[in-house]
C-alpha cells in the first residue's frame, strides 16, 4: 500500500493517476450538453448505498469508472451557460491549477513550518485586497473557508471590541434580506435572541438609512450598545447593495463597529466599469470577501479584512506546541494567530496563479460582462407580459415571477411558478433558483457565467412559461 503514498518514489504513479483524472474530467466537460441529469435522489441513492467501502477495487481505471456512475454522471455543471441558479461561478483554469498544486503539496497555512512560503503569499493577497477595499496601512486579513466563517469572525471582533460583559445589551443591525449568517453568528457568540435588530429595505431592496438611524436612536436611548452595522454589498437574493456611504456616517455617529458582507460583491474590487457602486466601502471595519464567488476561483477562497491589524488579536491563541508567544517576538509570521481555524488548505494560492496569469482586469472584464447580461436580462424581462421582475439588478441576479395573464389567484401563481422551477431541474435543461418575495414565491437567475447569452435567458424563459402553462392546464382539467 506504500505505493499510493505521493512521495519522491511514486512521482509517476502520481502522473499518470491525475492525468487519467483530468483526462475524465475533460472529456465529461467536452460532452455536458446541459447543466444537470435530472437525477433524483431517490434515483441515485441505492447505486451509492450498493457500494462497499471495505472492498476496495484497487484500480484507478476501475474507480474513475465507479465515479462516472455515481457522481460525473449526474453532477450539477456550473460551467454551463444554463446554470443559473445560485451563487457558483464556472472556474477559470489557473485557479485549477493552483488547486492541483495546493492538494499535492498539502501545506497547512497555520503555522510558518507548515507553510514558508504560502504563508507570505496569502499575506501578499491579503494586503492586495485590503488595498483595493482601501482599507488603509494598518489593515490585515486572513484567507477562511467561506463568506459564513468571515462574517463570523467579523462580528466576533466587533463583539469584542465593545469590551463588555453584558452579552445582552449588544444590538446588531442588518437589513431584512441580510445573509442568513448574521443571525447564525449572533446565536454562536452568545448575544441574546433580540440581537439582531432588522432593518427594512427601499424598494431597490437597499436597506433604509433612515429605519437604521430610527433604530440606531432607540437602541442608544434603551442603554443598549450598538455592536455591529452589517451593510451589504451584493444580497443573496437580489444583489442589492446597500447605501455604504451614509451607514458608514450613521456608524461613526453612535459608535457601531461597520461590517459590510460583500461575498457577493466583492467582484467590483476588479471591475473595470462598475466600481464605484461600492464607494464607502473603504470606510468598513471589516469586510467580508468571496473570491469563489465573483473572482471564478474553485470552492473554497474567502477572506475577511479589518482596517486595524489589532482587532484580530480577538481570535488569537497561543499553544506550546504550535505558536508559543515567543513566536511572535521572534517574528516568526503565523497565520493561525488571526485565524478561527487551525489546519487550513493553502486556498490563496488560487488566486495568486488567477492573479499571476490573468491580472486583475482580466477578473473584473469576466465580472462586468455579467453585470452586463444581467442588465439586458432584466430589458427582457420587463418588457415580457408573462413576467413580473422585482428590481432593476445592481450586480447580476434577477428575481421574477411568470403571471399568466387568465389567472389572479396568488396561491395558483405560486404554485405555477414552484412547479415550473421542480420541472426544469427534473428535465435537466436549466437550473434557477427560487426565493420569495413579500411572502409570494418567485424564481431566480443568478448569472455568473460570461458564456450565457441573453439567448439563453431567453430560452430558459421560455422553458419556465412553458412548464407554469402546462401546470395551470392541468389544474384546471382537475378543476373541471
Amino acid at each position: 500500500m506504500r505505493s499510493h503514498l505521493l512521495n519522491d518514489t511514486t512521482t509517476e504513479h502520481y502522473r499518470r493517476s491525475v492525468t487519467e483524472g483530468v483526462e475524465r474530467v475533460a472529456a465529461k466537460l467536452a460532452a455536458t450538453d446541459r447543466p444537470f441529469t435530472g437525477v433524483t435522489a431517490d434515483d441515485l441513492a441505492p447505486r451509492i448505498d450498493a457500494i462497499d467501502l471495505d472492498r476496495p477495487l484497487g484500480d484507478t481505471t476501475a474507480v474513475l469508472d465507479e465515479l462516472e456512475d455515481v457522481y460525473l454522471r449526474d453532477a450539477v455543471y456550473f460551467h454551463h451557460p444554463r446554470y443559473l441558479a445560485h451563487l457558483n461561478c464556472p472556474v477559470v483554469i489557473p485557479a485549477v491549477l493552483g488547486e492541483a498544486v495546493l492538494s499535492a503539496v498539502n501545506s497547512s497555512l497555520d503555522t510558518w513550518d507548515q507553510s514558508a512560503g504560502g504563508t507570505l503569499i496569502e499575506r501578499k493577497l491579503v494586503d492586495w485586497t485590503a488595498a483595493r477595499i482601501g482599507l488603509g496601512p494598518a489593515a490585515d486579513g486572513v484567507f477562511t473557508s467561506g463568506g459564513t466563517q468571515s462574517n463570523l469572525q467579523a462580528l466576533l471582533l466587533a463583539r469584542e471590541e465593545t469590551k463588555t460583559q453584558d452579552l445582552g445589551r449588544l444590538r446588531v443591525f442588518a437589513s431584512e434580506v441580510s445573509h442568513f449568517s448574521v443571525q447564525k453568528s449572533a446565536k454562536l457568540l452568545g448575544l441574546g435572541p433580540d440581537a439582531v435588530v432588522v432593518v427594512p429595505v427601499d424598494h431597490d431592496k437597499r436597506m433604509q438609512t433612515v429605519a437604521l438611524a430610527h433604530e440606531l436612536e432607540r437602541c442608544a436611548e434603551a442603554g443598549l450598545i450598538p455592536m455591529a452595522v452589517v451593510a451589504t454589498a451584493g444580497t443573496t437574493d437580489f444583489g442589492s447593495i446597500d447605501p455604504l456611504p451614509e451607514i458608514a456616517g450613521l456608524c461613526e455617529q453612535y459608535g457601531a463597529w461597520m461590517h459590510v458582507d460583500a461575498a457577493y460583491g466583492c467582484g467590483l474590487l476588479a471591475s473595470l466599469k462598475y466600481r464605484d457602486r461600492i464607494d464607502g466601502i473603504e470606510r468598513a471595519d471589516s469586510v467580508t470577501v468571496d473570491y469563489h464567488k465573483s473572482f471564478f476561483q474553485p470552492v473554497s477562497s474567502s477572506a475577511v479584512l479589518v482596517r486595524d491589524a489589532a482587532t484580530l488579536r480577538h481570535a488569537t491563541y497561543h499553544a506550546e506546541y504550535l505558536n508559543p508567544r515567543r513566536m511572535v517576538t521572534e517574528r516568526i509570521p503565523n497565520q493561525v494567530d488571526k485565524s478561527l481555524q487551525t489546519t487550513r488548505r493553502f486556498d490563496a494560492l488560487k488566486l495568486w496563479m488567477t492573479l499571476r496569469v490573468m491580472g486583475a482586469d482580466g477578473i473584473g472584464a469576466l465580472f462586468d460582462e455579467v453585470c452586463d447580461l444581467a442588465a439586458e436580462g432584466w430589458k427582457l424581462l420587463a418588457a415580457d407580459p408573462r413576467f413580473d421582475v422585482v428590481v432593476e439588478p445592481s450586480l447580476s441576479t434577477l428575481v421574477f415571477r411568470y403571471v399568466p395573464a387568465a389567472v389572479t389567484d396568488p396561491a395558483e401563481i405560486d404554485r405555477a411558478n414552484l412547479y415550473a422551477r421542480k420541472a426544469l431541474f427534473a428535465s435537466g435543461d436549466a437550473v434557477v433558483a427560487g426565493t420569495k418575495v413579500s411572502g409570494r414565491h418567485y424564481l431566480k437567475f443568478t448569472l455568473l457565467n460570461p458564456e450565457t447569452t441573453t439567448a439563453d435567458i431567453t430560452a430558459v424563459l421560455d422553458l419556465i412559461a412553458g412548464h407554469a402553462e402546462q401546470y395551470l392546464g392541468e389544474s384546471l382539467d382537475r378543476a373541471c
